[in-house]
């Protein structure tokens, strides 16, 4: 399997003349908290403060324990969340500007693969159904165009003979087939970006190879964007050009993939890397030393940084009460962790955290 995703690694697209597709600036999202009787009873701040660009075929990983936020964010990259603060720009956009046509029409250019493909496939409906309702969805009314198009996108997920597979149910098929339908729905539309959000995580680690490998193949062909949502690190260094990590709402470290695996930063960067399965028999029964404690409530987290509870280094008077802003240790490689703050290179823009 190891050597297998190796071969993913090398086949990393050069997007260094890319532009920007995908803007996100001081992005809020909290979900209001109602008391039966009593009215309004705070907010659970899933998303508060981030910012990231992302460019035209490049993939970003989004990494973080559940709870962490990742898949509010998701969302409202999607257009299913409507932020509380902050904007969503995509190829010059803004989301919130968008009315009903134009917020549909920015669906058509987004594919989104779930998780669960088994969940994620209507079971009272056949493949061909499944693959046609987008389709006839959005507006494509000639029965003959829908069907090329089907066989268009089921022969480019390696789903051979297409016929064999079109009048299958979803339980008819294998986990690694069912994601294929879900990925050849997400391609219908001919989308610029893709959001995963954990695509191979229920699956078996011989099909996460295959699964990866697809998804790398579509990428480099259409030159698609891809945002990978997955707490798994151990798939991320084989697939994305750069990590953000994410811990309580914000980005905490962001850099190149390489080099952030290879010196993490942020304290809780290195406990996901602890806490990452070792492939190597000899380090089997070898436990590293995580921090102890949970990831803090959303609805009242911590002053200062957030991971102040739990951090090996915590500084009194410092971490618990002021948020670190990005620090910049070396070029590109940003983190926002006061341990930073007499780095060579400082990024000014502290996050408006509350």
């Amino acid at each position: 399997m190891i050597a297998e995703l190796r071969d993913i690694k090398m086949n990393t697209p050069n997007i260094n003349e890319a532009e920007t597709l995908l803007s996100i600036q001081d992005l809020h999202v909290w979900y209001e908290l109602r008391r039966f009787g009593f009215g309004h009873a705070g907010y659970v701040k899933a998303v508060d403060g981030v910012s990231f660009a992302l460019e035209e075929g490049e993939t970003v990983a989004v990494v973080g324990e559940s709870g962490c936020g990742k898949s509010s964010l998701m969302k409202t990259i999607l257009g299913l969340n409507i932020p509380t603060r902050g904007e969503v720009i995509f190829d010059g956009e803004n989301l919130s500007a968008l009315n009903g046509i134009g917020l549909r029409r920015y669906r058509f250019k987004v594919g989104y693969v779930q998780q669960d493909p088994y969940v994620a496939l209507p079971p009272f409906m056949n493949v061909q159904k499944i693959l046609e309702e987008p389709l006839i969805i959005s507006g494509m009314k000639s029965r003959e165009e829908r069907l090329a198009r089907i066989h268009k996108v089921m022969s480019e997920v390696k789903l051979h003979p297409v016929e064999d597979f079109l009048e299958k149910f979803p339980h008819m098929l294998s986990g690694g087939q069912q994601q294929r339908i879900v990925i050849a729905r997400a391609m219908l539309r001919e989308p610029r970006l893709i959001v995963a959000d954990e695509p191979v995580s229920m699956l078996d680690a011989s099909v996460r190879v295959e699964i990866l490998k697809l998804m790398r193949a579509l990428q480099e062909s259409h030159g698609l964007s891809v945002i990978y949502i997955t707490h798994d690190l151990s798939t991320v260094k084989y697939f994305s050009r750069r990590i953000f990590v994410m811990y309580a709402g914000n980005l905490i470290e962001k850099a190149d993939t390489r080099r952030l695996l290879g010196n993490p930063l942020h304290p809780y960067t290195h406990a996901l890397l602890a806490a990452t399965s070792d492939p190597d028999a000899h380090n089997a029964e070898t436990f590293k030393e995580v921090p102890s404690g949970e990831p803090p409530s959303l609805v009242n987290p911590p002053t200062g940084c957030r991971f102040h509870p739990r951090c090996p280094h915590f500084m009194a008077g410092l971490c618990d009460v002021k948020f670190p802003p990005d620090f910049e240790p070396e070029p590109g490689h940003f983190v926002a962790c006061w341990l930073y703050e007499n780095a060579p290179h400082s990024h000014q823009n502290t996050p408006s955290v509350q």
